[in-house]
């Protein structure tokens, strides 16, 4: 499969596609067109349900859970991460259901509280921070093929729950106490939705980065919102944005030698502020 993808990309007209070189670039290039897709989709439903906090807590929890797994010993923390903010995400729902307090109040909780954990456990005994760097900025040049393997399987799972949940999800997010009248466990499709984001937000953290990841989640959909007449325009103008900012991002941090991650998101800014001035009032 790899090497179908490297001779389509030895096809462009750029020095690093030349056939037998820069295969990391090549890797990061089909890693972007995997993920952007992902942060598109997502991005609908993050937007349309006011959860854009939510998902910088969640981000915030991955963190933590690497700090878990790399204290415990994993040769792959990832999984503790992943793990740890599947909790974090079904623990917010169960605690925001069962208080008066406001979303964004119970999202302040536990995000402070993930990063303070996070801190405490990557600084015990005195050891330094700075091996966790890298999770801040991201590097997407490092990805490898069994990665992109992964998130190709999670794309897969995402679209599949799109196709069978969308409606439920959509009226859930809409009027919670009508779904919950129609048979909807309103509880579970939140919990569902929590999970699948919780679950990309942490595998892609480590190539995305964590200052800018939860842009990814929120700029896709929030400029096609200004432009969007209907659902169907909505969430195709959110997924062609994450693409193209995703391409443009990588071949720009490529040429200018910065932060993929960093470029994508202002990609992604400089659309917003395209499509806020030229939106029908």
């Amino acid at each position: 499969m790899m090497e179908l993808w490297y001779a389509l990309v030895d096809l462009l007209p750029f020095e690093w596609a030349q056939p037998g070189s820069m295969y990391f670039m090549k890797n990061a290039l089909l890693a972007v067109l995997v993920i952007s897709p992902l942060f598109g989709i997502l991005s609908t439903m993050v937007v349309h349900s006011r959860m854009s906090f939510f998902s910088d807590a969640l981000g915030h929890s991955a963190f933590t859970g690497m700090a878990i797994g790399a204290l415990c010993g994993f040769s792959e923390p990832t999984w503790a991460a992943v793990l740890f903010s599947l909790v974090f995400a079904l623990l917010f729902n169960f605690v925001r259901r069962r208080t008066r307090l406001a979303s964004d109040t119970v999202i302040g909780v536990f995000s402070s509280t993930a990063v303070a954990l996070g801190i405490f456990i990557s600084t015990l005994g005195s050891r330094s921070f700075t091996k966790f760097n890298s999770l801040l900025i991201g590097d997407i040049l490092s990805v490898e093929p069994g990665k992109i393997g992964l998130l190709a399987l999670i794309l897969l799972l995402v679209l599949a729950l799109w196709g069978l949940s969308f409606n439920h999800l959509m009226l859930s997010a809409v009027h919670p106490a009508l779904a919950d009248s129609r048979g909807v466990r309103v509880f579970w499709q939140e919990a569902l939705f929590s999970a699948a984001i919780a679950v990309v937000v942490t595998v892609s953290m480590t190539w995305v980065g964590l200052l800018v990841i939860n842009s990814l989640l929120v700029l896709p959909a929030a400029a096609a919102r200004n432009l969007a007449k209907n659902m169907w325009q909505y969430h195709l103008l959110s997924l062609l944005a994450a693409v193209v900012a995703g391409v443009a991002g990588l071949l720009t941090s490529y040429y200018v030698g910065s932060s993929t991650g960093a470029c994508i998101t202002l990609y992604l800014a400089v659309w917003f502020a395209l499509t806020f001035c030229i939106r029908k009032k």
